[in-house]
């Protein structure tokens, strides 16, 4: 498990990103898009850290109109329901991998790792140069 460190902060003119991912998840999100090609991550339960993401190949989930993107961690788009937005929307996460099983038809599923949610609240600062929010797959 990679060791969560802070990355320095952008400069004030610069929007955060709602959504990272640590190098273990990277290092995953690069296997996985090797073997399956373009992939995407959709949150849709769990409202605190230890929730887990999934991970498909794109084409193989549709995303809802209403779905929030919340980002892009590997080349892949990061979605959540509108629902658990409401949970999360003033948190950054942070997508990581530890040992264990991946949710059933996640593509890490298998390979004893598996995604994991993590989170930080945002400062009063962030909140403030949080990028528009889109909504729905995009074209």
């Amino acid at each position: 498990m990679d060791t969560l460190t802070a990355a320095p902060a952008p400069p004030a003119t610069e929007s955060i990103p709602r959504v990272l991912a640590t190098e273990a998840a990277l290092a995953l999100i690069a296997t996985l898009t090797a073997e399956h090609g373009k992939l995407l991550f959709h949150q849709s339960g769990g409202c605190c850290d230890g929730s887990s993401p999934m991970c498909y190949a794109q084409g193989d989930y549709i995303v809802g109109d209403r779905d929030v993107r919340m980002g892009e961690i590997g080349g892949a788009p990061f979605y959540m329901s509108p629902s658990q937005f409401e949970y999360w929307q003033h948190t950054q996460l942070i997508i990581d991998v530890v040992p264990g099983r991946g949710g059933m038809f996640s593509l890490e599923n298998g390979r004893d790792q598996r995604f994991l949610t993590r989170s930080r609240l945002f400062t009063d600062d962030e909140l403030e140069r949080l990028p528009p929010l889109a909504y729905g797959a995009a074209d």
